[in-house]
């Protein structure tokens, strides 16, 4: 299996950014009038996917915009807490010299993802950020055009639900990653067509067929 381009979420997938969001969530609760959270209930709730989460907390969907821009602007404050996961940096850098093209596709702003991945933002030939909760799908869909790939080409990988409907809405491949936000036993439950427990498991799976790329379709 060769892909061509990756096409990488931010949060949860390059970035450990969960405990700062578990951290801020009662702060942002209280500022937008929805429910907190008990500690007890994380592990519950990494099993839902956006919208049952957004229900469960009493969030409407019409608010999230404001939220969203909310947990931004706190992230960029404290923006030297938030690391990118052990190996990512150098994951990244291995794919892109050895000639697959690197997409970060992120409902967070481009400033936050480019000061995360420092040095490594570099490897990445497009950014796609900013974007709605639910609108990662259409940016998928003009970066596949972009590209001039084939769908074959392209795989997405993410740590959420929404991550692997937006794939599967553009009949795009999607990897998993069990480090995330959704706990990797829901994500596996969709049969991904790849999947990754660890960061050194998907530069091993990846890299090789990158290295031989143009020997032909799969």
């Amino acid at each position: 299996m060769k892909y061509k381009l990756i096409a990488f979420d931010f949060d949860g997938t390059l970035a450990d950014s969960f405990p700062f969001f578990v951290e801020v969530f009662g702060t942002l609760a209280d500022a937008h009038g929805f429910r907190r959270i008990h500690h007890d209930e994380i592990d519950t709730l990494r099993g839902y996917d956006a919208r049952r989460l957004m229900r469960h907390v009493g969030l409407p969907l019409w608010k999230f915009p404001q939220v969203g821009m909310h947990f931004k602007s706190l992230m960029a404050t404290n923006i030297a807490r938030i690391p990118l996961f052990d190996g990512v940096g150098p994951m990244l850098q291995r794919l892109a010299q050895s000639g697959v093209t690197l997409a970060v596709v992120s409902s967070n702003s481009i400033e936050n993802v480019r000061a995360v991945l420092g040095v490594y933002a570099n490897c990445v030939t497009h950014f796609e950020c900013g974007i709605d909760l639910f609108g990662k799908r259409h940016k998928l869909r003009h970066l596949l055009a972009a590209s001039c790939l084939q769908r074959y080409e392209m795989l997405c990988i993410g740590d959420e639900l929404r991550d692997i409907e937006a794939a599967r809405a553009e009949k795009l491949a999607c990897g998993v990653v069990g480090w995330g936000y959704a706990r990797f036993d829901v994500l596996l439950a969709q049969k991904p067509e790849e999947a990754f427990s660890t960061v050194a498991d998907l530069a091993a799976l990846i890299q090789p067929c990158a290295q031989h790329a143009g020997d032909g379709a799969k």
